[in-house]
């Protein structure tokens, strides 16, 4: 079967461990030939190429640059990046008759090629929905529903709408997130929808004294370790983050390591600056290899999320903490469903992101006593292996399939 896989993800190989190359790998490994976009932003000065290999063929896009820039270039980049995707798709694989086309969100702005190849081939389309866009820009303030901002919301929204529609099936994070687009988009009551989770493949790690780690990153060996690891921008409300980070200072029991860079890094920079807390870290982002063994050295993850949003969001760094085994303690809105899931399956603790104290009250807990996390831990890893594996996801996307051909 002939697939075409759409992303945003810059990828040249299947060397990385992510929610993207994991399940263009299960595909692979299940026997079909896959074609994949993958942009390069044009800041890293190469132009369009396809690498080829056996049953894996990777379109190279030089696109605009659309992370790291400011709103006026990125929103550019953005709207051209339909344009740019057809005409890839007509130069470099004109003669391929796709079966099936896997397309994620961000970003929404899929549809003219999606339709293009669903025209051409007859192709089933699947849509893999990672986030709702642009209702969450307007629950942080970036987009408003009126005024100036009201016509890019307008327009984004009409792009979102489209996007569903030309959908055959849309695979949703959560039955949170799934209840949400139901709720929010009448028209799709005849559609498809299901849940359809982030998974990985779990890589097996034996269990290692996490002492010596400690020891190289310079972390108390007794402390109870906490981590967060991943963007540190507006949907984390750092804010929040620096007045939980505030009630743990320098509480020799427990250990914070930041690790991560965004558009708000800096306000956590000022934090350290100001208070030098000797119980914490922040490091300004890691390599993926040296970010995997600062996790392992650690104990607890940590997952943040703005307390104004309405769309359940559920973030993906989930599953690399519980992939090593690792309890999370989530602050969050109300409205997303990752809490309820990490107290549901044991390997965990929820608090709502308005609450500081309420943060400081379970970290408490937890540091009370070590015997109650080794539970917690083996519970992760089973939750991980049990439901957010690409081999689960793979049977999700296929049994459709299966079902159209007859």
């Amino acid at each position: 079967m002939n697939i075409l896989f759409l992303s945003l993800l810059d990828f040249s190989s299947l060397e990385a461990h992510n929610i993207y190359t994991d399940l263009v790998r299960e595909f692979l490994n299940k026997g079909h030939q896959l074609y994949a976009i993958s942009p390069v932003e044009k800041r890293k000065n190469q132009e369009t190429h396809l690498i080829d290999s056996e049953n894996l063929h990777i379109l190279k896009l030089k696109i605009g640059n659309t992370q790291k820039t400011n709103l006026i270039e990125k929103g550019i980049s953005t709207l051209t990046l339909e344009s740019k995707f057809v005409e890839g798709i007509k130069k470099y694989f004109s003669d391929i008759k796709f079966d099936l086309i896997l397309y994620s969100t961000p970003p929404i702005t899929f549809y003219r090629a999606v339709q293009f190849v669903k025209q051409r081939d007859g192709a089933k389309t699947y849509l893999l929905l990672k986030d709702i866009f642009p209702q969450n820009a307007v629950d942080l303030g970036i987009m408003t529903k009126t005024g100036l901002k009201g016509l890019m919301y307008q327009y984004f929204r009409r792009k979102e709408k489209s996007l569903y529609q030309i959908s055959d099936v849309i695979g949703c994070l959560s039955p949170a997130n799934l209840e949400y687009l139901r709720m929010h988009n009448k028209e799709l009551s005849s559609k498809l929808i299901e849940v359809c989770a982030n998974s990985i493949q779990p890589i097996n790690f034996a269990k290692l004294d996490k002492r010596p780690l400690k020891r190289k990153f310079k972390i108390p060996e007794e402390a109870i370790t906490f981590i967060y690891g991943g963007n540190l921008g507006k949907p984390q409300d750092i804010r929040f983050v620096v007045q939980c980070l505030r009630k743990n200072l320098n509480m020799k029991d427990r250990y914070f390591v930041i690790c991560g860079t965004g558009t708000d890094y800096y306000k956590l920079e000022e934090f350290f600056k100001t208070e030098k807390p000797q119980n914490m870290r922040l490091i300004n982002g890691l390599p993926q290899q040296d970010y995997d063994k600062l996790v392992s050295a650690c104990d607890i993850g940590l997952i943040f999320l703005d307390h104004r949003f309405t769309i359940p969001n559920f973030p993906s760094r989930l599953l690399s903490y519980m992939e090593n085994a690792m309890p999370v303690l989530a602050c969050t809105d109300r409205n997303t469903d990752v809490g309820h899931i990490i107290e549901q399956g044991s390997f965990g603790w929820w608090c709502e992101s308005t609450d500081e104290n309420k943060f400081l009250e379970i970290v408490n807990e937890i540091c009370q006593g070590r015997d109650h996390l080794s539970k917690a831990s083996d519970h992760a890893r089973r939750y991980l292996e049990d439901n957010y594996t690409v081999e689960t996801s793979y049977q999700i996307i296929m049994q459709h399939f299966e079902e159209w051909r007859t």
